[in-house]
């Protein structure tokens, strides 16, 4: 039976073809990553809940988010795991590098030492995520 999905048949393997990742190491990759988008799916609800604590509403569309985020998409030429696991950790230590600008801020400027206790742990769990991407990096 084919698949009749609105694509057609010669496109679908240019598309399939991009999304593949392959290689060797492709299942202990899979289990990786997944746990890093599930520590990432926590922090961004983590996120969101601090900012309801104090009386505001989060940004809930993809284009707000784009909107204030630092991270720029990066466009591949490999679709491995050694290149998703580099952009991850740049990433990362960029979420870090911001993190650690505001930590004072939040506390001296602002008074808000709950929040600057919140991002210090928001900061601890990207540098987790990081050592884990540059271990595999060695």
């Amino acid at each position: 039976m084919k698949t009749q999905i609105g694509i057609k048949p010669e496109d679908s393997v240019q598309v399939a073809d991009s999304l593949k990742v392959i290689g060797k190491d492709f299942a202990a990759q899979h289990i990786f990553f997944e746990g890093q988008y599930r520590e990432l799916e926590d922090i961004i609800d983590q996120v969101a809940e601090r900012i309801r604590a104090i009386g505001h509403y989060t940004e809930g569309t993809m284009e707000d988010y784009l909107k204030l985020t630092q991270l720029i998409e990066k466009s591949r030429e490999n679709n491995d795991s050694l290149s998703f696991i580099k952009d991850l950790l740049s990433d990362h230590e960029s979420v870090i590098i911001e993190a650690r600008e505001n930590i004072t801020r939040f506390d001296e400027e602002w008074h808000d030492l709950g929040s600057s206790d919140f991002l210090t742990g928001i900061m601890k769990a990207h540098e987790k995520m990081a050592w884990m991407l540059r271990s595999h990096l060695q």
